[in-house]
């Protein structure tokens, strides 16, 4: 199958990878792509074609987009070269990035004029996972469409659930990484309060992670806890605050209150504005011990 693919990330390249391997064609964009020689060194094995604009992944079976935010991805879509331009009837376009329920919604009805379908799975999981195969997609989509593209999914993503209709994936998403967020605070808080008094992180750590707390995240953020001089970014600061905010943002919609979600995203917002936006999520703990003054010193993902 011919695939496009707009977004060649931190989780995009693995993602693209995973579907060169299962066989499949990849037509790649990137803003910041030149041609095939600029390829990142994981797609330049396999069956992979560079587009110079979006409007050319519209000549693939499927498209898919794995970018950082709707304004990006709405560009990237609608826009003067862009995928939903030079599609005709029948295609269908992905949206695998986090862009909230109404973005997704609206690109939908916009591409139904077309006859084009747009369905929604952002996945949940690290560039660890995403390499591996075992992110956790959530799709909103109409069943059968579903049906239809949950082999394609299952190439890059461990479990597929179908959650409701375009913009019901994003939502999913959205609550996933509410609590994602509060965890990470959780953790962050935590290291803090034992070493006040007299545990070390490691050893608090191992308690962490055999206790009625232990989870998934738990276990796979241990390094960017403990070592994050010596870790890569997983997933940065700066997109768990945008994430944050399109859940208040929905939240805001239909008059919710949902305290631990505003909380968090006040934390999340300073973590920002201290200058850790490009580091890791962990790296609120830097935050939290009062110490953000020196998080230049943080290793950041080549």
């Amino acid at each position: 199958m011919y695939i496009g693919f707009a977004g060649l990330g931190r989780m995009g390249v693995p993602m693209a990878a995973r579907l060169i391997g299962a066989g499949h064609t990849v037509i790649a964009y990137d803003v910041y792509l030149t041609g095939t020689a600029a390829l990142p060194a994981a797609l330049q094995a396999g069956n992979t074609r560079v587009a110079s604009s979006p409007a050319q992944l519209a000549a693939t079976d499927i498209s898919i987009s794995m970018l950082p935010n709707a304004a990006i991805t709405e560009s990237v879509l609608f826009g003067p070269n862009g995928i939903l331009t030079a599609a005709g009837p029948g295609h269908v376009h992905v949206v695998m990035g986090t862009v909230g329920p109404a973005a997704v919604r609206d690109f939908a009805q916009r591409a139904a004029q077309s006859k084009i379908v747009v369905a929604d799975a952002p996945v949940s999981g690290s560039v660890s996972l995403a390499q591996t195969g075992e992110l956790t997609a959530m799709v909103g989509a109409d069943p059968d469409l579903f049906q239809r593209l949950q082999p394609l999914l299952a190439t890059m993503s461990h479990k597929q659930f179908h959650v409701g209709p375009p913009g019901a994936g994003s939502a999913a998403k959205l609550a996933v990484n509410s609590v994602l967020a509060a965890l990470n605070q959780g953790i962050a808080e935590a290291i803090v309060m034992a070493q006040a008094g007299g545990v070390a992180p490691g050893d608090l750590y191992q308690v962490l992670d055999s206790s009625a707390v232990s989870a998934p995240y738990v276990d796979y953020k241990r390094q960017n806890f403990l070592d994050p001089d010596g870790t890569a970014v997983a997933f940065a600061l700066s997109l768990l605050r945008k994430d944050v905010a399109l859940g208040l943002e929905l939240a805001g919609q239909y008059d919710l209150d949902l305290p631990q979600a505003q909380t968090v995203g006040r934390v999340l917002d300073r973590a920002v504005d201290a200058g850790l936006g490009d580091h890791d999520m962990a790296a609120v703990l830097k935050l939290v011990r009062g110490d953000s003054s020196t998080a230049g010193r943080l290793r950041r993902q080549p």
